[in-house]
């Protein structure tokens, strides 16, 4: 896993709908699960929205920790 795309995570927001502003490293598994179904969005919001939710899905959330 490429630490860049960690320290992302944990250092952007996300940039519109219900949980505009929040962290990605913070939104919901059920959103990041949606997402899943419907598509992820293109481009780089959409890479660090199924990264987040492959973390989540493998209970790999220990490795953002020390970032936060």
């Amino acid at each position: 896993m490429d630490s860049e795309i960690l320290k992302k995570l944990v250092t952007e927001k996300m940039p519109y709908g219900k949980y505009k502003g929040t962290f990605i490293c913070n939104l919901p598994e059920y959103y990041l699960v949606w997402y899943h179904r419907n598509g992820f969005p293109k481009g780089n919001l959409g890479m660090l929205l199924n990264t987040m939710y492959e973390i989540k899905l493998n209970g790999l959330e220990y490795l953002l920790k020390p970032l936060k």
